[in-house]
């Protein structure tokens, strides 16, 4: 009987895993209604028998399908995990080149926040900075990622902020369609 509830578990795990790529041990215990000793130890046995693999994030380990996913992927996973990285891309991908006074205004965050996020996002070869007269500007990188893959990848991984996104953007359209009569 204790095998078959370990085996339930270790299979609940996985299929979250499966169906959250890039969530964290901590995301995986709330979700499931799990104790973390319990998470941690499926996790182990799942990448131990290369089920799953990890990559570290800062303090998270974060958990992928074994094989599913290539490495851009798995950054893409890492940035859409985090909320201001992910609200700093969705941004820029909404408003094509902002700035990062832009960013600020739309984020309601610190502009040395802002600044930092930008970095990281620069430095990980997701976006680009462009500079224009006295101004930068941002912009996703050309040759290693478009908008449609994101939002691709958020309908699939991520449907509720995808769905929240999507509400965003017809908020939008409506308000220019009514600028326009």
């Amino acid at each position: 009987m204790l095998e078959d509830n370990s085996c339930s578990t270790k299979d609940r795990i996985l299929r979250f895993i499966q169906k959250n790529p890039g969530c964290y041990l901590r995301q995986i215990r709330n979700e499931l209604s799990l104790s973390m000793g319990s998470v941690q130890y499926h996790a182990y046995q799942l990448q131990k028998n290369g089920k799953i693999t990890t990559s570290r994030e800062g303090l998270y380990k974060l958990h992928f399908q074994s094989g599913a996913y290539q490495d851009l992927e798995k950054l893409l996973f890492r940035v859409l995990n985090q909320e201001t990285p992910r609200e700093i891309i969705l941004f820029i991908i909404e408003q094509n080149y902002p700035t990062q006074t832009d960013i600020v205004k739309k984020l309601r965050i610190s502009a040395p926040s802002i600044n930092w996020h930008v970095r990281r996002l620069i430095d990980l070869n997701l976006i680009e900075e462009v500079r224009e007269g006295k101004y930068k500007r941002y912009k996703l990188r050309d040759n290693s990622i478009d908008s449609k893959y994101i939002m691709e990848l958020l309908k699939t991984h991520h449907p509720n902020l995808w769905n929240k996104w999507s509400s965003r953007l017809v908020e939008m359209f409506l308000s220019l369609s009514n600028e326009d009569n």
